[in-house]
């Protein structure tokens, strides 16, 4: 597999030293991408570095993922308006911990292989150097004319923000070219990846590489595109935030509904970016999308490539069958086996009430717990109408007497009750 030719089919190069390729076709290569670890989970902004070392590996070179324990205690100023929080030793070892566990899902770190996977961090290196050794060894390579060069910094300067380039955001670049300096020494390293909006840092680094070993010494970039969604709102973020990858922060279901809604451009695009389906396999999906895009082969596909890559088989299965509960025929019994973090993200958004513990402890007619204590019908009348006629459900079985009497044996989890009127109208009762 021709690595270049792989991101260039998928859409994953925006920009690459001259060199690269030919570095790529005469021998096995190692190359890094640099993960901030500001959080103890990666979420889908960090994706598309991880799928370019995932196709990396597949192409039979080495990946490499830098957790920049160091830099992460200083902040880039790339893209950024403002300083970030800086972290302590414990927080990053934590957090670099769980990024392994999530890397490890897209990447091989523990084969025999030439080519197995490696994590390094550069608080490693960096945290028994002292200031005047690195301004002394690396700081004379680079001007600061260069420095002041790079967009990153230009943008910054410019920018009529109260904020400012602090000294210590200034000196980022250096120290990540330095990381490329210190891995194309200490692991044969000829190649850096990264966003298009890192192309300023990784040039540095090849450019230090160069003053600092000689003309002879080579070292490549290479960058994909910033991931943009086709009505110019920002990937990854929605109302709540990012999309996480660990379940704490997103849940299954929720990482699933985000792929399953993106548009139909975007799907055209994010599967090529997203998945390792190969090119005859999606101009498929592409052909059966146009035929009935109604249907919506590329997100569904999309989806459950990803939500199972990220989570598991049987995550996606769940997410599935908590999706046909809403929209879907599904039965009771789906229901009750839904945990309560899915539950709560199914029907986030529908009416919710909250109804008494005690009341349920003597039971209560469910026509008077629909009318009086949750206004889910206007009237009585207009509640036993709608069940004569099949039009009302409790926790997915359908209601054939208004008088039925309701109690705690029907909650879901302990504490819900899920009230269906019509096709498409739900209501959350909560018992407190």
């Amino acid at each position: 597999m021709n690595f270049v030719e792989e991101l260039k089919w998928r859409g994953m190069i925006h920009d690459m030293m001259p060199g690269t390729e030919e570095q790529l076709q005469k021998e096995l290569t190692s190359a890094y991408v640099g993960i901030d670890p500001t959080a103890d989970s990666l979420h889908i902004g960090h994706l598309v570095s991880v799928m370019m070392l995932k196709h990396f590996q597949r192409a039979g070179h080495r990946p490499i993922a830098l957790i920049g324990g160091a830099t992460g205690m200083i902040g880039d100023p790339s893209m950024k308006s403002a300083e970030r929080n800086l972290l302590d030793e414990e927080t990053l070892r934590h957090n670099q911990n769980s990024i392994k566990k999530q890397l490890s899902k897209f990447l091989d770190f523990d084969s025999d292989s030439p080519n197995a996977a490696k994590l390094v961090n550069n608080y490693d290196w960096m945290k028994d150097y002292t200031f005047l050794g690195f301004i002394r060894d690396i700081g004379k390579h680079l001007t600061v004319n260069y420095m002041m060069a790079k967009d990153s910094v230009k943008k910054r300067l410019n920018a009529e923000a109260k904020t400012g380039l602090s000294f210590t955001e200034f000196s980022y670049q250096l120290l990540q070219g330095y990381d490329y300096l210190y891995l194309y020494q200490n692991e044969g390293v000829r190649l850096q990846m990264g966003g298009s909006d890192q192309w300023g840092n990784i040039t540095t680094g090849t450019e230090l590489i160069r003053r600092k070993l000689g003309s002879e010494a080579e070292a490549f970039a290479l960058v994909c595109p910033l991931i943009t969604k086709a009505d110019g709102g920002k990937f990854g973020k929605t109302e709540s935030g990012n999309v996480w990858l660990d379940r704490r922060y997103t849940s299954p279901y929720k990482f699933y509904q985000f792929w399953l809604n993106v548009s139909d451009e975007d799907a055209a695009k994010y599967i090529k970016i997203f998945t390792a389906l190969e090119k005859d396999e999606i101009a498929a999906l592409e052909k059966e999308q146009a035929d009935a895009p109604h249907l919506r082969p590329l997100q569904k596909r999309l989806t459950k490539e990803i939500t199972i890559m990220v989570h598991s088989q049987e995550d996606y299965d769940a997410a599935v069958e908590a999706s046909n509960i809403l929209f879907g025929n599904s039965t009771s019994d789906a229901l009750k086996k839904l945990d309560e973090d899915t539950l709560l993200a199914v029907f986030e958004g529908v009416p919710q009430f909250e109804i008494s513990q005690d009341e349920l402890a003597s039971g209560i007619k469910a026509i008077d717990l629909c009318t009086e204590k949750a206004a889910i019908f206007a009237s009585k009348g207009e509640m036993r109408k709608l069940v004569q006629s099949g039009g009302v459900s409790l926790n997915k079985e359908k209601l054939s007497d208004a008088d039925t009497l309701i109690n705690k044996d029907n909650l879901l989890n302990n504490k819900y009750l899920l009230v269906q009127r019509g096709k498409k109208n739900y209501f959350l009762l909560i018992a407190k």
